[in-house]
């Protein structure tokens, strides 16, 4: 198995559209990026410590390829809006890849330039990639919160 971890806004819409996936093993909503340990959401949702909310995923990449779950990614959201999806504004709500290795960064650059240039987007993509730092896992009640309401997706 492998991680792949990304910020497309609130994670509860992000983390449905990734279980979603063929070849997905597993999801776990969280924060990552900041400067917190131990972040709460309180402590996030404060835009002071500088954690975006994010989906760490578990994928088998033998049935699907880091490729395509950032095909997935660059799907469910708006790129182009900078600390921004739909009505949530924050840094919390940044576009980030949150690289594991070398060879995910490196595909990640790749992906970004083929979705910039593809002219899907009007604007240009502000999404950041920077190699993971510790996830803190979020708290029980944010785990698969759609899912467990019997709701399907919610705006990213």
């Amino acid at each position: 198995m492998e991680k792949a971890t990304f910020g497309a806004g609130c994670f509860w819409g992000v983390e449905a559209a990734f279980r979603h996936v063929d070849g997905v093993t597993g999801t776990a909503v969280g924060y990552l990026g900041g400067t917190t340990e131990n972040p709460t959401y309180d402590d996030v949702c404060s835009d002071e410590t500088g954690h975006a909310e994010v989906v760490e995923v578990e994928f088998d990449p033998a049935r699907v390829s880091f490729d395509q779950i950032l095909d997935v990614f660059w799907q469910i959201h708006d790129p182009t809006t900078l600390n921004r999806q739909g009505p949530d504004a924050g840094a919390q709500y940044r576009s980030a890849i949150f690289t594991h290795s070398p060879a995910q960064e490196a595909m990640a650059r790749a992906s970004l330039e083929r979705a910039q240039a593809s002219g899907r987007f009007a604007r240009p993509i502000v999404t950041e990639i920077t190699p993971a730092s510790a996830f803190w896992r979020a708290e029980d009640y944010h785990q698969r919160y759609l899912e467990r309401r019997g709701m399907a997706s919610c705006h990213i």
